[in-house]
C-alpha cells in the first residue's frame, strides 16, 4: 500500500461512502491518514458485564460469541448486532448503519468496546454504536477470566469528523487496517519517510511521522495524542513558511527598478498634506522609501486600523516612484498600479491621489468596469474627464499615465505597462494568489509589491500567511481623532438609541443602518435566516421611526451607476441615514456619517463588524456604533463584548482568535489552513520557530545549484501541497 493509493480503490466502498469521502475531501490513503480526530471520546471505567449500569458509559473487553447482519423491518437499515462475553455475563452490542462491522469481526475474537449502556424494554442491557477494537495480546488469568488484571483503562477513544454514509466508527477502523497493514501488502509504515530534518525534530522534540501518525489515531495516553498534535501543527506552518521563504528567495533573483532617494522633493510632497503624519505612519514611508531604492523587489505588508491613514503612506511611495526617471531615460515615467476591491474604494482613492498629486501635473487613470477617467482633464486642470477605455490603454501602454488606479480590470490581458515599478494592492486578502500575480508580473522587471489591509490580522496569523512579505504596523491613529462608542444594544432599549441618533442627526451629523439581507426571506424555504433584511427595514424606518428624514438604501444587486447615485446623494448630505448591506465594509468615506447601527450582529465575525465600524471614524466629531442582537447566548455576549473593549482592530483579532475553538475557525474556508494549524497559530512561540527554521533551511539551500536536493522527501511534500489562499 501506497500514500498515493485511492482509498475506495484499497478498501471495499458503497456509493453513498464514496460521495461521502470526496466532501470529507479524503481521495488517497495520505488524505485518510491526514483527517485527524476532532477529539477524543471520554475515557470510561473498564467494567464487567454484570456491573454496567444503562445510562452511563463504559469500556468491555470480551469475547464475541455470535455476531450477525441484519435490517430494520420498515426502513431496511442495516444493523450490525453482536454478542460479547466476559466471564461474568452476556451483552448484545448493536451498530446502527454500520454493516462493515459485521465483516470486520468473527465470534470468538477478543475485542474491547467502548460507549454507553442502554437497556431494552424488557430490562436487557445493550451497549449502542460503540467503539470496537481488537485485542491480540490479552492473557488468560488464573481465575478463569478471560484477562489478565494489567488492562490499559488509559486508551483514548478518537473521534473522527463525519459525513452522510461515512462514520466516525468506519474511519477508525479503516485508519487502523492501514496502520496495521492488511495481510499479502507491504506496510506503508514500514519505509515511511519522515519529510521534516532530522536535525529539528530533535531540536523541539518532535517525534517521527510513524510514531506521531500512530499516537494520533490510536493514543494510549493524553499525552501521546497531545504530542503528535504538536509535530502535525508544526509540521502544517513549517510548510506553509518554507513556501514563503522559496518564493521570497526567487522574488530576490529578480531584478526591479531603483527608486532615487529624493528625500527633499517627498518631504514637501508629505507637507503639503492638509494633515500632519503620525509617528507610525512616518515610519512605515520610511520603511518603504528604504525598500524601493535596492535592486532587490519590495515585497511588504502594511497593516492599519481603519482609517489609520494608510492611504497617505501608499501616496507617498507612488510620489517618489514618478519622481524618477526609466532606465533608458526616454519617454514616459516609471508607473504605479494601485488595484483595489469594489469600484467604490477605487472611485475613493482616485479623488484622495487627485488631491494628493493636484499641484504636480501628474497624470492619474481610473480604470473600473463601469468606466474610465484621467486627471487632469486638457478643459480643467483641476478637474478628471470621462475617457475611452482604447484611450486609456493606449497611454498606459505608452507610459504617458503614470499612475493607474482600478479594479480586477488592471489585470486583464490588455492592460499593459511600459515601466511598472510598483503595485500597491489594497486589502491584501480579497484577491487570490493568482491574481496578485498575474499584476506582479505584467513587466519584464518585478515590480515593487506594497500589500495594505484594513482587516486586523493576529500577529502569529500574519506572520504566517504573510511569512514572505515584511511586515510594517501603523498604529497609531491620526491627532484628535476620538475612539469610537460602542453599545450593546437589547429589544427593550432601541427606542433610546432611536433617539439618540435622531438628536444626532438633527446636529447634522448622518448615520448608517446595516442589515444582513438584502430582500425578505421566503417563508416556504427551509432553514432560511429570519434576520432583517434592507428593503423591509428601509421601509419601517421611513415610515415607523424617522419619518422626517430622508432615507436611502445600497445594496450589492444595484447597477454600479445606481451605487454611485445613492452615495454621491449621501456624501452631498441629501440623505440623512443609509440602509445598506455589507456592501461598504471596506473604503466608503463619508465623514459626516458618524452613527452606524448594525442589525443581527452576530452573522457577522469580528474583523468584519469592526469594518463597518471603522465607517463613522473618518472625523473628528464623536462617532456611535450599535450593536443590535437577536442572540442572548453567552458565546455571542463575549464576542460582541470583545468589539465593545478591545481598543483597537489588532488587539480584537487576537480576542477572535482566541474565542474560536478547534473546528470553529475560518482557516479552510478564508485561510486555507487546517483548524489544527489555526490552533497552532495562537501559539507564537511554534509560530516564529517554524519561521525561523524555515528561513534558515531555505537561505543556506537556495545558496546552491540545486536547492533541497538534499531532502528529497520534503521537496515531493511541497511539489503535493496545495497553495494556501486568501479569499
Amino acid at each position: 500500500m501506497k500514500l498515493t493509493d485511492k482509498v475506495t480503490e484499497k478498501f471495499r466502498t458503497a456509493e453513498s461512502q464514496r460521495k461521502a469521502l470526496e466532501r470529507l475531501k479524503i481521495e488517497t490513503i495520505e488524505d485518510l491518514l491526514y483527517h485527524f480526530p476532532t477529539r477524543y471520546g471520554e475515557k470510561f471505567d473498564v467494567v464487567k458485564i454484570k456491573n454496567l449500569v444503562p445510562k452511563t458509559g463504559a469500556t468491555v473487553y470480551g469475547k464475541i460469541q455470535k455476531i450477525d447482519l441484519k435490517k430494520t423491518y420498515h426502513s431496511k437499515v442495516a444493523i450490525s448486532e453482536a454478542i460479547i462475553e466476559d466471564d461474568t455475563g452476556k451483552i448484545k452490542a448493536i451498530w446502527f448503519n454500520q454493516p462493515y462491522i459485521a465483516k470486520m469481526f468473527s465470534p470468538e475474537d477478543l475485542v474491547c468496546v467502548t460507549g454507553e449502556i442502554g437497556e431494552t424494554k424488557s430490562g436487557n442491557i445493550t451497549i449502542n454504536n460503540p467503539k470496537i477494537e481488537k485485542v491480540d495480546s490479552i492473557q488468560v488469568g488464573s481465575s478463569d477470566s478471560l484477562f489478565s488484571s494489567e488492562i490499559d483503562d488509559d486508551f483514548l477513544s478518537p473521534v473522527y469528523k463525519e459525513s452522510k454514509g461515512i462514520s466516525s466508527n468506519w474511519i477508525y477502523h479503516t485508519i487502523q487496517k492501514i496502520i496495521k497493514g492488511s495481510s499479502g501488502e507491504e506496510n506503508l509504515f514500514e519505509n515511511l519517510k519522515d519529510p521534516i530534518p532530522e536535525e529539528i525534530l530533535e531540536k523541539y522534540h518532535l517525534p517521527h511521522l510513524k510514531t506521531a501518525l500512530i499516537w494520533i489515531h490510536s493514543p494510549r495516553k493524553e499525552r501521546d495524542a497531545l504530542s503528535a498534535r504538536k509535530r502535525f501543527a508544526f509540521e502544517e506552518i513549517f510548510y506553509i513558511q518554507l513556501k514563503k521563504q522559496i518564493q521570497r528567495q526567487q522574488a530576490k533573483k529578480l531584478d526591479s527598478y531603483i527608486i532615487s532617494d529624493a528625500k527633499e522633493s517627498i518631504n514637501d510632497f508629505i507637507g503639503r498634506f492638509p494633515f500632519q503624519l503620525t509617528d507610525s505612519q512616518q515610519e512605515a514611508v520610511d520603511a518603504i522609501l528604504k525598500d524601493i531604492q535596492t535592486p532587490e523587489p519590495m515585497s511588504r505588508l502594511l497593516e492599519g486600523d481603519v482609517g489609520s491613514g494608510k492611504t497617505a503612506v501608499a501616496a507617498s511611495a507612488v510620489y517618489a516612484v514618478t519622481k524618477t526617471n526609466p532606465k533608458d531615460h526616454k519617454h514616459g515615467k516609471l508607473q504605479t498600479a494601485y488595484m483595489v476591491p469594489t469600484e467604490i474604494l477605487a472611485k475613493q482613492h482616485f479623488e484622495n491621489f487627485v488631491k494628493y498629486f493636484e499641484y504636480t501635473g501628474v497624470q492619474i487613470g481610473l480604470m473600473t468596469s463601469s468606466g474610465c477617467y484621467k486627471f487632469p482633464s486638457k478643459v480643467s486642470p483641476t478637474e478628471a474627464t470621462k475617457i475611452s477605455r482604447a484611450q486609456l490603454l493606449k497611454w498606459i501602454e505608452d507610459g504617458q499615465i503614470p499612475i493607474l488606479i482600478g479594479t480586477h480590470s488592471l489585470i486583464q490581458k490588455t492592460v499593459k505597462f511600459k515601466n511598472l515599478a510598483l503595485v500597491i494592492i489594497d486589502e491584501q486578502h480579497r484577491f487570490g494568489t493568482e491574481q496578485r500575480k498575474k499584476l506582479a508580473k505584467k513587466d519584464n522587471f518585478a515590480p515593487h509589491l506594497l500589500s495594505m489591509t484594513a482587516t486586523p490580522i493576529p500577529r502569529t496569523l500574519a506572520l504566517t500567511i504573510y511569512g514572505d512579505l515584511d511586515l510594517t504596523l501603523i498604529d497609531q491613529m491620526p491627532l484628535g481623532r476620538k475612539p469610537v462608542i460602542t453599545d450593546i444594544v437589547l429589544k427593550n432599549e432601541r427606542e433610546k438609541t432611536y433617539d439618540n441618533i435622531r438628536k444626532e442627526i438633527n446636529n447634522g451629523r448622518q448615520a448608517y443602518v446595516i442589515c444582513p439581507r438584502i430582500d425578505e426571506p421566503d417563508p416556504d424555504k427551509q432553514n432560511t435566516l429570519n434576520v432583517k433584511s434592507v428593503k423591509t427595514e428601509a421601509k419601517y424606518l421611513q415610515e415607523k421611526i424617522f419619518p422626517e428624514f430622508k432615507i436611502g438604501i445600497i445594496h450589492g444587486k444595484m447597477k454600479p451607476t445606481e451605487k454611485d447615485s445613492v452615495m454621491k446623494e449621501f456624501e452631498d448630505g441629501k440623505i440623512d441615514i443609509l440602509v445598506s448591506t455589507s456592501v461598504i465594509e471596506v473604503g466608503v468615506n463619508v465623514p459626516n456619517a458618524t452613527m452606524i447601527i448594525i442589525e443581527g450582529a452576530e452573522r457577522f465575525g469580528l474583523a468584519q463588524l469592526h469594518q463597518l465600524r471603522g465607517r463613522v471614524i473618518r472625523s473628528n466629531h464623536q462617532a456611535y456604533c450599535y450593536i443590535f442582537t437577536e442572540s442572548n447566548t453567552q458565546k455571542t455576549i463575549d464576542r460582541l463584548l470583545a468589539l465593545k473593549t478591545s481598543k483597537n482592530g489588532f488587539e480584537l483579532s487576537e480576542h477572535d482568535l482566541q474565542l474560536r475553538g478547534s473546528g470553529e475557525l475560518s482557516g479552510n474556508k478564508q485561510w486555507g489552513i487546517s483548524d489544527l494549524g489555526m490552533e497552532a497559530i495562537k501559539n507564537i512561540k511554534m509560530v516564529e520557530a517554524a519561521r525561523d527554521e524555515a528561513g534558515k533551511l531555505i537561505k543556506k539551500e537556495f545558496k546552491k545549484k540545486k536547492p533541497l536536493d538534499k531532502y528529497p522527501t520534503l521537496q515531493n511534500k511541497l511539489k503535493n501541497k496545495r497553495e494556501i489562499h486568501f479569499e
